[in-house]
């Protein structure tokens, strides 16, 4: 089977209808301000299609990590500002998910309204191990949208999540893949079945372990894999190289020098950095010299120094990888970026992915953030992923909850 899509739905008809969407609105916060208020403008075009249409949109999402119980940091608060402020359409906010105020709100809602619930993760039931208790909690957000209900999954970033805002609601409610989800599938099976060649994937970030599943599934299905970011240094010391007070997996080590073998053997290649910046402290201020990556502890910090960033040479020769390929999966920051002289290694991988012919995806929310904080915009991109986690999972192999619910 396969699911039903968002344009299905309208064609049926949602005016007067209250839909139920699930949105990705977990952006990050500076008290109650939003830094990043990518997932929230992709959030509005299916927004603005059911609005369009006369729907009552009912939204639900989550901000953090609450303990099953309501904390004024992870109010949806603050996302909600600044989707009202984008939005051309109204948006109210309810000062709870399932309680008096959601349904008091819900049943005032007008044709083209949008009310979005609280923080479905206040309620302990959205993430219980608990069927039941799940279940329940599902029943309580169909219930607001009345005898001729729908439910439109257009959270991507939470479809690996066996919860029950992602799941359970899909089995109670007729549902559709909204646009994002839908096109974040078609970008991953883009990445996983016939990739144009040459495939070149750019993996960053601080740990190994955090990417283990997907270097495990990308070998033999990439041609190349450029590493870099804090996981570099784990590459290095298995190729036996000193790696001074740098972020290190020592555990990861045989792992990473078993990837090493097998990708030779399935003709995939890793390239690992010939050069590094080397810092005598993890700050925004502190003295760094470039130093090659075989001789960190040759810097001038000695062994207490630490690896921030990939070199100019390394950054150099990964950008000639990128601008020849014609399939090209990043994810994550290959330095410091936040801070401004460890983010040239990062810099250098996104303009080189602005000047490749071929297909671009930036993947997971740390590269997201480090393109938009460097200036870049997101239309240089092929696709920028909302996906976070769940895009990682895909790449691994792994089924989805929430995906595999919509095709029942």
């Amino acid at each position: 089977m396969t699911s039903h899509t968002l344009n299905e739905l309208l064609a049926e008809g949602v005016r007067g209808r209250h839909v139920l969407v699930r949105s990705d609105l977990n952006v990050p916060l500076d008290g109650s301000s939003v830094t990043d208020d990518g997932r929230i403008r992709a959030s509005l075009p299916v927004l603005q299609k059911l609005v369009d249409g006369g729907a009552r949109v009912l939204v639900s999402a989550h901000l953090g990590r609450p303990k099953g119980a309501p904390e004024e940091k992870y109010s949806l608060k603050p996302a909600v500002d600044r989707l009202a402020e984008l939005a051309g359409f109204p948006v109210s906010l309810a000062a709870d998910t399932v309680g008096a105020s959601a349904q008091d709100l819900s049943a005032k809602l007008a044709d083209g309204e949008v009310l979005v619930l609280e923080n479905v993760r206040f309620d302990p039931r959205e993430t219980s191990k608990d069927d039941a208790e799940r279940q329940a909690f599902a029943a309580e957000l169909a219930a607001l949208t009345g005898e001729n209900g729908a439910y439109v999954d257009d959270a991507f970033g939470a479809v690996h999540r066996k919860h029950a805002s992602v799941y359970d609601i899909a089995t109670i409610l007729p549902s559709y893949q909204g646009d994002l989800v839908r096109t974040e599938v078609e970008v991953l099976q883009k990445l996983t079945v016939s990739p144009e060649r040459p495939y070149v994937v750019v993996l960053g970030g601080s740990k190994v372990s955090d990417k283990l599943a997907v270097i495990d599934n990308l070998i033999g299905k990439a041609d190349t894999l450029l590493v870099g970011g804090g996981m570099l240094f784990t590459f290095l010391a298995a190729a036996g190289y000193k790696v001074g007070s740098s972020l290190l997996e020592e555990d990861q080590i045989p792992v990473v020098q078993d990837y090493l073998a097998r990708a030779e053997a399935a003709g995939s290649r890793f390239v690992v950095p010939t050069d590094v910046v080397v810092a005598s402290r993890f700050a925004a201020d502190a003295e760094h010299e470039v130093v090659p990556a075989s001789a960190i502890e040759e810097s001038a910090f000695g062994a207490s120094g630490i690896g921030l960033d990939i070199g100019p040479d390394t950054a150099a020769a990964f950008a000639e990888h990128i601008r020849g390929a014609k399939t090209v999966f990043w994810n994550g920051p290959m330095g410091v970026f936040e801070f401004e002289a460890f983010s040239q290694g990062t810099r250098a991988i996104a303009q080189a992915l602005t000047e490749t012919d071929g297909f671009t995806v930036v993947g997971g929310g740390d590269s997201a953030a480090a393109v938009r904080t460097l200036g870049f915009s997101d239309e240089q991109f092929g696709h920028i992923s909302t996906g976070g986690g769940a895009s990682l999972e895909y790449l691994e192999g792994k089924e989805l909850p929430g995906l595999s619910v919509l095709d029942r």
